[in-house]
């Protein structure tokens, strides 16, 4: 109706603008992040491949089933997140090598390691958002087909084409650089992100306590979550189609729009059902919540106890068709029946939700009876949403329990990644209801709160913001486990990982958080509630989550970390995939003289991370501190 063609209208004109001013933000902060021109446009190149690609994949996939349109402004938001995401971490990789390595041997380690983690992360990002793939709402459904070829699509280009456009530009990579400084990973071995987690580390207890509290404090409102429909309060005031509604809301008492409708088949004719009709339109008169019923028999006097000012009983019949021939005309049909059953409550409301629940239990005297309507679609819409959660949750935490075990062959780190992800965004889902559907800063954000949130909007920000924390999660956990298996303590590990990951994970967020925060200008509330809430959800996720609680679970289970009870250590050994590679063999591969570009010019040999050729000889054991890679 004028309604959703004005709020689809309003959120069309909404994203343009929001992409008008993330664009440029984030091409500032790109800058700023790569600190310099060429290889700030690369997560860019990245980025539109990926879009490109996925509205290709959505064009062909509209010709076989319905795909929403909002599902291509998801696309351009993912598309460029996660092509900086995973650009981020290949180039600063990309850039660690290169200091002590020749543009070849450079790119073969960054894609032996970080290539395999960024595929991982893609795999991770892809089954959260597969999850929707079990809804039967096509709006979810949309985002699926999205999500799923945005993230597929982005993790490829970053280990294909990525790395061909670090071949061609070489130490290149760094032309027009806003600060001519080389990145030695040496040079940053004790800086904030690893004096964080040295310190979290040294009082895991309190710290993981005061966090976990502060967590559950903020998520504590989730548990009045209440799911409902969208109607015209999503616009602002001054919205032609909200200001109508408000004048009928407001000094109007008929709630004709929120009719239910309540369709009989296979009846008889009018003159054979004519008194089962009249006696089933006077019970459904009678039922809490109803003005009236008009049927091809008559109107009915409802449960309100007044027609038209007209004082009357529940059920009576107030107008018979007699004296209104043209309900014969509106309501009846040669072998079915309509009924209008207009109530005196908020159609999209929990008195609307009980109202269409209680028209439906009224017996019957014809055997195909439905009931429709608002109401009724609202119940309907939310009993097919929960009863869907489950699977899509099971779906979600199985397919990300085995990815993680595949790449780091424990149970402990991905049952942790769970649990911590769960408890990001529950306290993200408190912060939204407390705003949102309680309407708190109502006015700040300027919008109407109704006492309830969108109900397919909480579930794509689950599975986005779940997506992303796991991407995150995994570009921590690679480089820890690689520190790990490199021969450094629990401790050192974690702090190096976190050193090596923080600043890439901290711009990833920032940067996204532009796209999404853009998302809040819109003038529709729910795609404001997206974008906030999208942002709250990244940002906690890469400061508190990443800066505090992962240190401190990492350090309070110690190599505990890393266990997997025999049989699946064994299977692990045989089918798991690892993240890291033993570059010290593959140094001794180079030092024989298998390297595509010749050999290794004097002095940038860095076998071990060191200069001047010093890596472990062939056979011996990589030295933890030597033989590390930009450790």
């Amino acid at each position: 109706g004028p309604i959703f063609a004005e709020i689809n209208s309003t959120i069309e004109h909404d994203l343009v603008r929001a992409e008008l001013i993330a664009v440029p933000i984030t091409l500032i902060l790109l800058l700023i992040i790569f600190r310099g021109v060429v290889a700030a446009l690369l997560p860019l190149v990245v980025g539109a491949l990926s879009v490109v690609g996925t509205f290709v994949v959505l064009f062909a996939i509209n010709e076989v089933t319905e795909v929403s349109v909002f599902a291509l402004n998801l696309t351009t938001a993912m598309g460029l997140g996660l092509a900086i995401d995973y650009s981020l971490f290949i180039v600063s990789r990309y850039r660690e090598e290169l200091v002590h390595h020749d543009t070849a041997v450079a790119i073969r380690r960054t894609v032996q390691t970080a290539g395999r983690t960024v595929l991982f992360s893609a795999l991770t990002v892809a089954a959260s958002l597969s999850a929707l793939l079990v809804f039967d709402i096509a709006f979810l459904r949309s985002f699926a087909y999205a999500g799923l070829a945005v993230s597929a699509l982005a993790g490829l280009y970053a280990v294909v084409v990525l790395p061909a456009m670090l071949a061609a530009l070489g130490p290149r990579i760094d032309a027009l650089s806003l600060r001519r400084k080389p990145v030695d990973p040496e040079a940053s071995a004790h800086g904030v992100w690893h004096r964080v987690a040295t310190t979290v580390m040294r009082r895991p207890i309190p710290i993981t306590l005061v966090v976990v509290a502060f967590l559950l404090v903020l998520g504590s409102p989730s548990a009045g979550m209440k799911l409902g429909f969208p109607d015209d309060r999503v616009l602002p005031p001054g919205k032609e189609a909200r200001d109508v509604q408000d004048v009928l809301r407001n000094d109007f008492s008929s709630e004709e729009a929120g009719a239910a409708s309540v369709v009989a088949l296979g009846t008889g004719s009018p003159a054979e059902r004519a008194d089962d009709v009249g006696a089933y339109a006077a019970d459904l008169a009678r039922v809490t919540g109803v003005t009236r019923v008009d049927a091809e028999t008559g109107i009915y006097c409802g449960s309100s106890g007044s027609v038209s000012g007209v004082t009357c009983e529940a059920g009576d019949l107030v107008l018979p068709a007699s004296a209104s021939p043209d309900l014969v005309a509106r309501f009846a049909r040669p072998d079915a029946t309509f009924l209008s059953v207009v109530p005196d409550v908020e159609p999209l409301s929990d008195a609307g939700e009980d109202l269409a629940r209680d028209l439906r239990a009224v017996p019957a005297p014809f055997d195909d009876v439905q009931v429709g309507g608002q109401s009724a679609q609202l119940v309907d819409a939310k009993a097919s949403i929960f009863g869907d959660i489950p699977l899509a949750l099971t779906l979600v935490a199985v397919i990300t329990f085995v990815l993680l075990f595949l790449m780091f062959g424990s149970l402990l780190v991905p049952t942790k990644a769970l649990v911590l992800n769960l408890l990001s965004l529950s306290a993200t889902f408190g912060a939204m209801v407390w705003v949102f559907q309680d309407g708190n800063g109502a006015d700040l954000l300027g919008f109407t709160p109704t006492g309830s949130l969108a109900a397919t909007v909480p579930v794509l920000m689950f599975c986005v913001a779940f997506g992303l924390s796991m991407d995150y999660e995994v570009f921590l956990l690679s480089r820890i486990k690689e520190e790990h298996d490199r021969g450094a303590d629990n401790v050192a590990s974690v702090a190096r990982g976190l050193e090596r990951t923080g600043r890439i994970v901290t711009a990833a967020a920032l940067l996204i958080s532009v796209v999404f925060l853009a998302f809040a200008t819109s003038e529709v509330s729910f795609i404001k509630l997206f974008g906030i809430g999208l942002t709250l959800a990244v940002l906690l996720d890469a400061f508190v989550i990443r800066g505090t609680l992962v240190p401190a679970f990492m350090r309070l289970a110690g190599e505990a970390n890393w266990w997997a009870p025999a049989p699946l250590r064994r299977f692990h050994d045989r089918f798991g995939i690892s993240e890291h590679v033993d570059l010290a063999d593959e140094a001794v591969d180079l030092r024989d003289g298998d390297r595509p570009d010749g050999p290794v010019p004097e002095g940038a040999e860095s076998v071990g991370g060191e200069t001047g050729g010093r890596g472990p000889a062939a056979g011996a054991p990589a030295d933890p501190e030597g033989a590390k890679v930009g450790a």
